[in-house]
């Protein structure tokens, strides 16, 4: 799976786990910073690993947190490691 592809399939994950994000979602970059940009807190954050791994079968170490993951691009990075 390329790194595009995952970006893609993150997005939609956005949206499920923030409505809120689906405004200007098509405009996201991988710099995008999870707290700051996209304002998620640490509850929308657990949403999101429950979706990520549901979607694309992986499962998150028990050492990662969120402060592990600043940008998009970091988690996009993370799945790509787990995928590999």
């Amino acid at each position: 799976m390329t790194r595009q592809e995952i970006f893609n399939r993150l997005k939609g994950i956005l949206v499920l786990t923030d409505d809120s994000s689906r405004q200007g979602i098509d405009d996201l970059e991988e710099s995008a910073s999870l707290m700051t940009d996209l304002g998620f807190s640490s509850v929308t954050m657990l949403y999101m690993v429950i979706a990520i791994e549901e979607e694309f079968g992986i499962r998150f170490d028990d050492n990662i947190g969120a402060a592990d993951f600043e940008t998009l691009g970091d988690v996009i990075s993370y799945i790509e490691k787990k995928l590999a």
